[in-house]
């Protein structure tokens, strides 16, 4: 068993602040509604996705000064800006 501290993932700071895991997940049939919408952001975006039987998480780093900017563009597209999970130090993508 593996214990994780709070030190296990060393943050990686830019201009634009921490470099954050974001993770949003989705009916299969809303993936493409998502991928377009994270298409339109002004920085790119390359999702890692995950698909089990009845979701679909697409995970991807971006700095934090971009969170809001995601939540806008979900909202625009019909999501639910609550539906962004964001993990710092790349947390979502080693959990």
């Amino acid at each position: 068993m593996t214990t994780r501290s709070s030190h296990a993932a060393p943050a990686l700071f830019g201009q634009e602040g921490e470099l954050v895991s974001l993770r949003v997940v989705v009916e299969p049939r809303l993936l493409e509604d998502l991928l377009e919408a994270l298409a339109r952001l002004d920085f790119p975006v390359n999702p890692q996705l995950y698909h089990r039987p009845a979701q679909v998480t697409v995970e991807f780093p971006a700095y934090s000064a971009r969170v809001d900017e995601v939540r806008e563009a979900l909202t625009r597209h019909g999501f639910s800006a609550a539906s962004l999970e964001v993990a710092s130090g790349l947390e979502l993508a080693s959990a």
